[in-house]
């Protein structure tokens, strides 16, 4: 397995995501999760748990419309039904047998840069780390 084209793929992806402005991209990133979490569910080989899973990254999904955090532990839960899938044997694309594997390495950069805040890559590449608000950015001074 080549772990190099996985990681690769996450990092493109947030690269992808920089070119959506904020609030939008982590909005976007909920919706995103969302899919991910219901992807098994055309003939995943689990059963219910399907549904259970889908189910649970829902509800995370949800709570990701207002916190990178919870788009992030969604990342790492569809990590873990990759690792389900891979071990069962029922991979993500049924004519590739390592693609559950591939998608269990990439999903925890993702998560990664959403735990960062969902940061534009392409701001950073220029030097620019976006403040979280305005209070960040202009601290009230002590007194």
């Amino acid at each position: 397995m080549d772990y190099v084209l996985p990681v690769s793929i996450g990092i493109l992806y947030a690269l992808l995501m920089s070119l959506i402005r904020e609030p939008h991209r982590r909005r976007f990133n909920a919706v995103m999760v969302a899919g991910a979490g219901a992807a098994y569910l055309g003939g995943g080989g689990m059963g219910a748990a399907e549904f259970a899973f889908t189910a649970v990254v829902t509800y995370v999904a949800y709570r990701g419309l207002d916190s990178w955090t919870f788009i992030g532990v969604g990342w790492l839960l569809h990590t873990a039904w990759d690792i389900v899938h891979h071990l069962k044997g029922s991979p993500l694309i049924p004519f590739l047998h390592d693609s559950s594997l591939g998608c269990a390495i990439c999903d925890p950069v993702i998560a990664l840069w959403c735990f960062a805040g969902g940061p534009s890559l392409i701001g950073l590449a220029r030097g620019r780390w976006p403040a979280k608000s305005a209070a960040r950015a202009h601290p009230e001074p002590h007194r």
